[in-house]
């Protein structure tokens, strides 16, 4: 493990090298050893991470963060080689049929209809206030936590310290998430080097990046602060308004059933729909409308069965719920797991159509 001490201080062993080789730092070997030797100990906290010295510098000159707190910040986050082995095999790299029964399963309903009957009123207030049903935004808690019984156990700052400087493929990204962590931790008032999350430095119930808490939690309860671990309200309220910023419709259902597919439809087709209604069928593509207008935008999702391929039609609400996630799977999950709470809460709640 790369070793993280976070001393300001010349490292001892350095020292001694430095005189035992000076006077023969003439002899190129010997001079190259002592490079490779020397370049083993970092003088300065900020190199404890590639990269850690240049974002702080960033941070200081373009947001005006006391580059000396970023640094102290970043130097005291650990490595940690769990994270990249989480992110390089999600449970979205799973097939749909594998995928489903984490998510889509009999303890995951009946938690969420024991979360839906505990905060009843408060539920439906939050499903009323932003018109998103209230199934979905259990769904998507019920998927992301548990409904909040395991919201992640890493230090968030550790978490977007690996990913930003660890993880070139997505580098860029989760460098940015830490910036944004920064601030969030300042306008929150969150102790930065103390909150934990995900793999993948998101939080709370809803589990929100740094980014999407900034642009999108709600203050529901009206306390002063948007908390999405404490206050149910706010992490509700901002699972919701996240779907309604990004278009949630209420007068769409989500997915159609799918009777059959052209074995020679040859397209590859997006989660954001790129087609209608009316132009899937004319593809040949085999369902019922359910009496939406043919100029519905609509796209295909293709999943994979146990017994082969399942198809579904996603309409926009569909391709809103990628928005939280990209993955297709991630969605149809969401929107299973919504159908079936709904079903059996209408069952032992009483709800009404």
């Amino acid at each position: 493990m790369v070793n993280m001490n976070t001393s300001t201080r010349t490292h001892p062993v350095m020292n001694r090298l430095s005189s035992r080789f000076a006077i023969l730092a003439g002899l190129p070997i010997l001079a190259t050893i002592l490079a490779a030797f020397l370049a083993a100990f970092p003088a300065e906290a900020s190199a404890s991470h590639p990269g850690a010295e240049e974002f702080a510098r960033k941070l200081a000159d373009e947001d005006g963060l006391d580059i000396e707190y970023v640094r102290r910040a970043i130097g005291n986050a650990e490595f940690q080689q769990s994270i990249i082995d989480a992110i390089t095999r999600p449970a979205e790299s799973k097939p749909w049929h594998e995928y489903r029964k984490i998510f889509v399963r009999d303890t995951r309903i009946d938690g969420g209809v024991e979360f839906w009957r505990a905060n009843r009123a408060l539920i439906e207030r939050v499903a009323a206030e932003f018109r998103v049903p209230a199934e979905v935004i259990l769904a998507i808690v019920g998927v992301e936590t548990n409904y909040g019984l395991n919201t992640g156990s890493y230090r968030v700052l550790d978490a977007l310290v690996t990913l930003g400087f660890y993880y070139p493929k997505r580098g860029a990204f989760f460098s940015r998430e830490l910036a944004q962590y920064f601030h969030l931790s300042r306008e929150e008032s969150l102790p930065l080097e103390e909150i934990k999350g995900s793999y993948a430095g998101a939080m709370g119930l809803g589990q929100f990046i740094p980014s999407s808490y900034r642009a999108y939690a709600v203050d529901f309860d009206q306390s002063g602060s948007r908390d999405l671990w404490r206050s149910l309200p706010d992490a509700l309220g901002s699972v919701a308004n996240y779907l309604k910023v990004h278009g949630w419709n209420d007068q769409l259902p989500t997915v159609l059933p799918v009777a059959a597919v052209p074995e020679d439809l040859d397209e590859t087709f997006k989660p954001k729909p790129q087609h209608t209604l009316g132009e899937l069928q004319a593809m040949g593509i085999e369902f019922d409308p359910a009496g939406l207008a043919r100029e519905t935008p609509a796209t295909l999702v293709e999943l994979e069965g146990t017994q082969g391929p399942e198809y579904w039609i996603g309409l926009n609400n569909f391709y809103v719920i990628t928005r939280y996630n990209r993955s297709p799977l991630y969605a149809m999950a969401v929107t299973q797991l919504a159908d079936e709470l709904v079903a059996r809460a209408r069952r032992e709640l009483a709800l009404a159509d």
